[in-house]
């Protein structure tokens, strides 16, 4: 799990990904032809389920793509569940605290650092490959927390220092909106903050991930030094492609434009 993604991390290159919010596999198919690094399956929102997780992983095997889930929340049962179908690691939303990665732990490792359960799903080829993935899974799942409110950037260096911290995931978005900058994708002193929390996460070797949000948005991030950069999402892309052609055919149907 995650080898590809963490040869990036080791040659301080950047690791292009994928927001997935459409239970369609072949999204996942595609991303795996097309060579894209990563992708992170979004539960937190949207109406994504287990079943869903399931389709795009069996859609990712026989690639060396990893496959992330976002759970919607920090509690025991999505983490695990995601975990036990087979998700190679968590982007962890709204990480406020080092003790609330210290918690979450709990429900992402088995012991001695966590107390995950042991369990006979798709994770361990159904009971076929137990032994092998118990005794790799702490040293192979990817644990990303989010940092993405302004207590988090207050509370960064703990949060960076804890152990096994290997990425940090940013919430522009989020975090503008924790400043009072509802709806602003980067609002006032969130994009100098983003390159803080960058130079802060580099200095201690761990890799920092961000959503472009067109092609010039990935091209300024990686010369940044962002290690982890979505593409953007899957209807999201969709969506911009339409809007792009549709405005420089100027196409209009019954009155109406198509975006």
């Amino acid at each position: 799990m995650n080898e590809k993604l963490r040869s990036k991390f080791a040659a301080d290159e950047t690791a292009f990904g994928l927001w997935v919010t459409s239970e369609a596999a072949a999204v996942t198919e595609v991303a795996g032809l097309l060579g894209i690094d990563w992708i992170c399956i979004d539960m937190e929102h949207g109406y994504l389920d287990f079943r869903d997780i399931q389709g795009h992983l069996a859609a990712a095997r026989g690639t060396d793509l990893t496959v992330l889930v976002r759970p919607p929340s920090q509690d025991l049962e999505p983490i695990k569940r995601a975990l036990d179908v087979g998700a190679h690691g968590v982007i962890l939303p709204l990480v406020d605290t080092a003790d609330e990665v210290r918690a979450a732990y709990q429900h992402f490792y088995y012991p001695p650092i966590g107390r995950r359960g042991i369990g006979g799903e798709r994770s361990v080829k159904w009971g076929l490959d137990l032994q092998s993935y118990v005794a790799n899974a702490n040293d192979e799942l990817l644990f990303v927390p989010m940092i993405e409110t302004q207590r988090a950037y207050d509370n960064l260096d703990e949060i960076l220092a804890a152990e096994k911290i290997e990425a940090v995931f940013l919430g522009p978005g989020d975090m503008s909106a924790s400043r009072g900058a509802v709806g602003e994708w980067e609002g006032p002193g969130v994009a100098d903050l983003n390159l803080d929390i960058l130079r802060r996460a580099r200095d201690r070797g761990i890799r920092t991930g961000i959503v472009a949000r067109d092609t010039p948005d990935a091209q300024n991030r990686v010369k940044q030094g962002f290690g982890m950069v979505s593409l953007g999402s899957d209807i999201g892309l969709m969506i911009r492609q339409i809007r792009s052609m549709a405005t420089e055919l100027g196409k209009e149907t019954v009155g109406h434009r198509w975006f």
